[in-house]
């Protein structure tokens, strides 16, 4: 599934940071028609915690309102150089009328002789991110990552998503390394399939904490890759503020689990989800075969050891590993061909390498799905948060050299002359995309201009080291620069090493 409602996001930025000098037709500079101070004031929102002034500029009027407020029931204050101010055709006496800041308002400012001017008023409610408020019973603090815990969700849209109210969920911790950091992520649960956040309707949701990554947007870029691909499935993703039990706990990116569903990995009735993982990594549930090289966990169907769906899976990894590994392996009719979806390998590669996910050569995260009857394909992409460089414990730190190319399949599949010339030309592909990733990643630190700032605020995470950042930074800002920066000359040095190839 691709990230077809991006286009909808991008317009919602637009108009969060939009500075238009004439958004009516009507110019505010004719003399008589000026706001000259707009605000909103705590003696007249008892709700504030001080009071809050906006900024003009030409005929456009911003600030930001803090979480806790109601935005729906506004008065704000303002001197004006005109005979009247309105609303909606709704006269407007400073410091008394109640407004809807939800959405942009626009007050029009009149003379005597007829005269007018319009400011569009665009106050954003605490990060502009839709709110999602999690309530577990009693106030439990979610400490585990075997038991769910009960309670309520209710989310804020604000103005591109739609509100929800007190439904009944359950959620618990999860991850493996992030489970480490004191901003936890979690795995929700419904009782039935609901939508969230405008993503298709499911029953579990992944609440990514993106503490490692003080970008917070790698795993997102990282799919965005994905939807620029022929994968059949990349997760979609989007960023919201989490309110835990009446306490801000930071800016998440709420995620579709990898798991089968018709939004999600799609495998009809007989199919299978496979990942690439460690024995340590197993919860006591788990069932897993091994191959010469890897430990497979599979991840659907429910199975048992030694039945027959566990054997077919098994069976056919093992097959096309040998056959892989074996003398003939390139063989066009009887090699590996006949056993792997060739454009989900070469895709889920090229993004991995692209990227240099620490865990793709070997560790964890590798999904792979079969259909019984069909070919291997590689994917879905998933857990990159330790990817563009955010390590300091590997050669992934830097943006030279091979990586997922040493994975033990992919390294034999690149001593084929027919997969490495498939692999240079796609790469070029990616080449042409670019600027586009490299738009996408501005378009998400505007996005959350605001968010990390509050985001930082609740964590300290700016300016000191947090496990396995490489660099440490005083800023969102400058972690950017230099994500793009890693990324831009990662793409380079690739296109020299393939094309010496």
């Amino acid at each position: 599934m691709k990230k077809y409602w991006s286009l909808f996001l991008t317009v919602a930025i637009m108009a969060l940071n939009s500075c238009s000098d004439d958004s009516s037709g009507i110019e505010p500079e004719v003399q008589g028609t000026e706001i000259t101070r707009f605000s909103f004031l705590k003696s007249n929102n008892p709700n504030l915690d001080k009071d809050r002034y906006a900024t003009i500029e030409n005929d456009l009027i911003q600030g930001r309102l803090p979480l806790g407020v109601n935005v729906e029931k506004m008065v704000a204050s303002f001197d004006h150089t005109g005979e009247e101010v309105k609303v909606n055709n709704a006269n407007q006496v400073s410091g008394e009328s109640i407004n809807d800041f939800t959405e942009i308002q626009y007050y029009t400012v009149s003379t005597k002789d007829g005269k007018s001017g319009q400011y569009e008023v665009d106050m954003t409610y605490f990060t502009g991110l839709p709110i999602i408020y999690i309530e577990t019973d009693n106030n439990q603090e979610i400490n585990s990552k075997e038991d769910y815990f009960e309670g309520t969700i209710s989310i804020d849209g604000g103005r591109y998503f739609s509100d929800f109210s007190s439904a009944s969920m359950k959620i618990r911790g999860r991850g493996n390394s992030t489970w480490m950091h004191p901003k936890k992520p979690f795995q929700m649960k419904f009782p039935e399939k609901t939508e969230m956040l405008g993503m298709p309707e499911d029953k579990k949701w992944v609440f990514l904490a993106e503490f490692s990554d003080k970008t917070l947007i790698r795993n997102t870029i990282a799919f965005e890759m994905g939807y620029l691909s022929d994968l059949d499935y990349t997760p979609e993703s989007v960023f919201a503020e989490v309110v835990i039990n009446g306490v801000y706990n930071g800016t998440y990116n709420i995620a579709q689990k990898v798991e089968e569903s018709d939004h999600r990995v799609v495998l009809g009735d007989t199919g299978y989800l496979l990942e690439i993982d460690q024995l340590e990594r197993l919860d006591p549930d788990d069932v897993y075969f091994r191959t010469d090289r890897f430990l497979i966990n599979i991840k659907e169907p429910e199975t048992e050891y030694n039945s027959d769906t566990y054997n077919y899976a098994r069976d056919l990894i093992n097959e096309f590993e040998d056959v892989l590994m074996g003398p003939g392996f390139a063989d066009p009719e009887s090699g590996y061909v006949k056993y792997i979806d060739m454009d989900s390998f070469i895709d889920w590669y090229l993004i991995s390498e692209i990227v240099k996910n620490q865990d793709s050569r070997s560790f964890s995260s590798i999904f792979l799905n079969v259909i019984p009857g069909e070919k291997i394909k590689m994917g879905p992409l998933w857990d990159f948060d330790l990817a563009f460089g955010n390590v300091d414990y590997s050669e992934c730190e830097h943006p030279t050299g091979f990586w997922v190319k040493d994975h033990d399949w992919y390294a034999r599949l690149f001593e084929d002359p027919v997969f490495v010339e498939k692999v240079k030309s796609r790469f070029q592909y990616y080449r042409e995309n670019q600027n586009f990733i490299l738009d996408k990643m501005d378009f998400y630190a505007t996005q959350l201009k605001w968010s990390q700032y509050e985001n930082d605020e609740k964590w300290d995470l700016f300016g000191r080291y947090v496990w396995p950042n490489p660099v440490v930074y005083d800023s969102h800002q400058a972690e950017v620069a230099h994500l793009k920066a890693w990324y831009k000359e990662r793409m380079d040095w690739l296109d020299a090493a393939y094309s010496a190839m």
